[in-house]
């Protein structure tokens, strides 16, 4: 790798580190009171797939391990925010669903940082955006089969 690659590569990651810790405070900070992004995350993705998961593929969607995504869950149970069940088949697995509850906190979530979402893609421009989606999904896709 040559030293120009090197520090371009250097460049990229600094500055997806950066906007990653960003946004992780400002959007955290807009959560409704109790909420952290972490359980925000997971109400989204159980809403979006429509079907109950695993904390096994939970963990794996999200890249974490099992125990962070039991601490998320538990605390998303102790809100009323997902159904835990046993599986009837094996006993030593659980299935997880959203609630009622936690359709609702996951719509005022939404209500509550999608104005600052929209408000950087506008000023940042949607053609813009829309060009940087296309090498960001690659970027991911490549780190993510590693």
């Amino acid at each position: 790798m040559s030293q120009q690659t090197d520090s371009l590569a250097v460049a990229l990651f600094s500055e997806i580190f950066t906007i990653d810790q960003l946004a992780h405070n400002r959007l955290s900070k807009a959560l409704p009171k109790g909420m952290e992004l972490s359980q925000f995350s997971v109400l989204n993705h159980l809403a979006r797939v429509g079907e109950e998961r695993t904390p096994a593929q939970l963990a794996q969607a999200f890249h974490l391990t099992r125990g962070a995504m039991s601490n998320t869950l538990s605390k998303l149970e102790w809100a009323g925010h997902v159904h835990v069940r046993p599986d009837w088949n094996d006993a030593r697995r659980k299935f997880i669903s959203i609630s009622p509850s936690g359709k609702a906190a996951r719509e005022t979530a939404i209500a509550a940082v999608s104005p600052i979402i929209a408000e950087v893609v506008e000023e940042i421009g949607p053609d813009r955006v829309r060009l940087a989606l296309p090498v960001l999904r690659e970027l991911r896709e490549k780190l993510g089969a590693g």
